[in-house]
């Protein structure tokens, strides 16, 4: 090639040419009938799978909490509960504040 051949990209009709070329090789393409409806299938069943390993996936997890929460509970020791201690034969505490008289 030498350089009078040659046009620069920039150089006018290359938007048009381009276009043309572009044109020629669009209209070289043919999609097949039922292409979407294949593509739209195989979406669908995708999305389907998807649902149906993220729904297991969720009850295993929730399962398994559930499993593992209540083997902590029944492995604790029967008199160690700090929150419900129903010890009454301790001494009921004072409070520090002595209350107000009654009618003051």
């Amino acid at each position: 090639m030498n350089s009078q051949d040659t046009q620069p990209v920039d150089g006018p009709g290359t938007e048009e040419r381009l276009r043309e070329a572009m044109e020629a090789l669009a209209g070289q393409v043919h999609a097949a009938p039922d292409a979407y409806r294949t593509a739209q299938g195989e979406w669908r069943r995708r999305e389907r799978r998807r649902r149906l390993i993220l729904s297991v996936l969720v009850a295993v997890v929730f399962t398994l909490a559930t499993l593992a929460g209540l083997w902590v509970l029944n492995s604790a020791p029967a008199g160690s509960g700090g929150i419900f201690n129903d010890d009454r034969t301790t001494a009921p505490t004072t409070p520090a504040v002595p209350a107000p008289p009654p009618g003051s």
